[in-house]
Formats: C-alpha cells, structure tokens, sequence
C-alpha cells in the first residue's frame, strides 16, 4: 500500500521540501519555482492516480494533507521572513492549522474517531494558498509582475472562514459522537 504510485507521489513531494526550502534561503529562484511547480504536480497527480486507479490508502489519506501543510507552512514562514508575504498572512494560515489539528487530535480522544472529511472551503483555501506561493515565486522571478493585495485579502478570508468551518463542524461531530 505504500509503494502504491500516489503515496510515493506524496513522499516525493516531502522529499523535496528541503531542496525547495534551500533554493529560497540561497536565492536560487528560478529554481525554487521549478521545485514548486514539480512539488505542485505530485500534489494533483497523486490524488488523481489515487482515484482513478483505485489507489486511496489510509496511509495516503493521512501523508497527504501532512505533506501539503509542510509545504505550505515552510513556503509561508520563509518567505514572510523575506517580507514577500505579509506576516499577519502567516499568521493566519498557521494558526488555521494548528486549530485544525488541535481540534483533530481533541476528537480523536473524545470520540476515537480518526476520519474527518475535508471541507470543499478548507480545500479551496489550500489551493488559494499553494497558488500564492507560486505567484509570490513568479514575482520574485519576473520583473514587473507583483500579487495584488486583494489576492492576499481573499487568501486570508478563505483561511480564516475554513477555519471557523472545521471548529463548528468539529463541534458537531463532538456532539454527535456524545449524545
């Protein structure tokens, strides 16, 4: 189950964080932006091969959503250390997370439930995230190119309002779960 192509697909896309995260800090950006684009595929592909060879594992339920978030938050923490996005919008995607988390691991030891189904707005704010990342990246790259400060506004309310999602829905869950 491991050795299924989507897993591996998602592995490679945790192996390539520390190379992606290297090119940043050294200033190779051209680089950086290849390696996020190769990390971006894998993050399409395995899903899709998942689906349509009939390939979903728990293990590639888990590793997947886990190697997003490494993604993610290194790319936000390194470049809002850069100033190349605002470090309220950091602060607002991690903290999205860690609530998420947080919240996953209270469920898990209230109701021994490990299953919980993303949300199409938790999805949607990751996608609007990992597209940041690649405009943040193309702008460093391409002179005169720049990510409108309505594109973050719009990022940072679909974080939060996600966010705000996953606690009610884990409220109800909780309850559910205890009556």
């Amino acid at each position: 189950m491991v050795g299924y192509l989507p897993n591996i697909l998602t592995l490679t896309r945790i192996l390539l964080l520390p190379f992606f995260a290297t090119t940043l800090i050294y200033g190779d950006y051209q680089y950086a932006l290849i390696l996020f684009l190769a990390a971006s595929a894998t993050d399409v592909f395995d899903g899709l091969i998942a689906r349509i060879k009939k390939q979903t594992t728990y293990f590639g339920s888990i590793l997947d959503p886990v190697a997003d978030k490494f993604l993610l938050t290194t790319s936000f923490i390194i470049m809002s250390v850069y100033g190349w996005i605002p470090k309220w919008l950091t602060i607002t995607v991690i903290s999205r997370d860690l609530i998420v988390i947080t919240g996953w691991l209270i469920l898990y030891f209230v109701t021994h439930n490990t299953k919980v189904e993303p949300s199409i707005l938790g999805k949607t704010a990751n996608a609007l995230q990992f597209l940041l990342i690649g405009l943040v990246l193309l702008s460093i790259n391409i002179k005169g190119f720049f990510v409108p400060t309505a594109y973050l506004i719009i990022v940072a309310v679909f974080t939060a309002t996600s966010g705000i999602f996953y606690i009610f829905k884990g409220l109800k869950i909780a309850n559910t779960e205890n009556a």
